[in-house]
C-alpha cells in the first residue's frame, strides 16, 4: 500500500533515531501479519526526520508518548498511550505501533493531521491534539 502519492501533502514527522531503527526492525519482522501496515511504518521511517531523544521536541509523538487524538470521520477524541506490541493493551489505552493508528500517530506534532488508511483501507483524517510525556507502564 502506497499512502503518499500524487504529490499528496503530508506532514513532516520527527523520530528518536534509536526508535525509528527498531520500529523499522519490528516492521520488517511483522510484514507477513501485518503487511499494510509495516509498508507504511517503513515510508514513514523513510521520510522522517532523525534526531537524538533529548533533540525531539516534548510535542512530538515518540513511543510511549499519551496521545489526544480525533478521528475527523467521526469526530471522536480519543487518548491513548503509543506501545511497542507486547505492551499493547486497548482496555488500558495501550496502543500499538503496528496498528494503523499506532503507525499513524508516530512522529506526528500536536496540531498536526494526515490522511491515514484504517484496518478497511478507508482514508480517515488523523488530527494530533495534544502529546504528553511517557507514563510509567
Amino acid at each position: 500500500m502506497i499512502l503518499h502519492q500524487n504529490g499528496a501533502a503530508v506532514p513532516p514527522i520527527h523520530l528518536v533515531e534509536s526508535e525509528a531503527d527498531m520500529i523499522s526492525d519490528l516492521a520488517w519482522a511483522a510484514r507477513d501479519r501485518f503487511p499494510d501496515v509495516c509498508q507504511l511504518l517503513q515510508q514513514e521511517v523513510g521520510r522522517a526526520q532523525l534526531c537524538a531523544s533529548a533533540d525531539l521536541p516534548c510535542t512530538v509523538v515518540a513511543m510511549g508518548s499519551d496521545v489526544a487524538y480525533r478521528d475527523g470521520r467521526d469526530g471522536a477524541s480519543r487518548r491513548v498511550q503509543l506501545v511497542y506490541p507486547g505492551h499493547a493493551d486497548v482496555a488500558l489505552g495501550r496502543i500499538s505501533i503496528l496498528t494503523p493508528i499506532g503507525a499513524a500517530l508516530i512522529g506526528m506534532q500536536a496540531g498536526a493531521s494526515i490522511l491515514w488508511p484504517d484496518r478497511d483501507g478507508h482514508l480517515r483524517d488523523i488530527i494530533v491534539d495534544e502529546v504528553a510525556q511517557a507514563r510509567a507502564a
